[in-house]
């Protein structure tokens, strides 16, 4: 797994509306990403919930904001206008970036055994450096683990 000190990982991934959204863009800015593993689903939008009705104070604290699950731009698209987020979803349907950041492992649920995003949530700085890694989120207090060390 990405950890503090590396740099961000340069990709290319299509947000909720088909658009490309390139990681060289955020350079010169904060930037939070945080990964779940999927839309729609009550963990998942417990944390995508909590991040969008604090998206103000993030962006008081310069951050920039970004989601990505290995979901399609479709339901990406679906999960972004019924909770109506004010940040992109972007979608990694090959799993090309969540494996550039480690962040599709094997995973443990109800006795069974499969591979799959484990939930994480990276902090850059204006220069691409990831100065902290959140690998025990806590869904329903994800934006004060982010803004908790600001």
């Amino acid at each position: 797994m990405l950890k503090e000190g590396d740099q961000l990982p340069e990709f290319e991934l299509k947000n909720q509306d088909g658009n490309i959204i390139k990681s060289t863009e955020f350079l010169g800015k904060k930037l939070v990403i945080f990964f779940y593993p999927k839309a729609n689903t009550p963990t998942c939008t417990v944390e995508a919930c909590n991040l969008n009705d604090h998206i103000s104070q993030l962006k008081k604290a310069g951050y920039q904001l970004i989601g990505i699950s290995a979901d399609s731009v479709k339901r990406q698209k679906n999960f972004h206008e019924k909770y109506g987020f004010r940040y992109d979803l972007l979608s990694d349907e090959d799993q090309k970036v969540v494996n550039q950041f480690g962040v599709w492992q094997e995973k443990k649920n109800f006795g069974k055994t499969y591979m799959g995003i484990v939930r994480a949530t990276f902090i850059f700085d204006e220069k691409g450096i990831c100065t902290r890694v959140i690998d025990k989120v806590k869904s329903k207090e994800a934006a004060t683990q982010i803004l908790e060390e600001n």
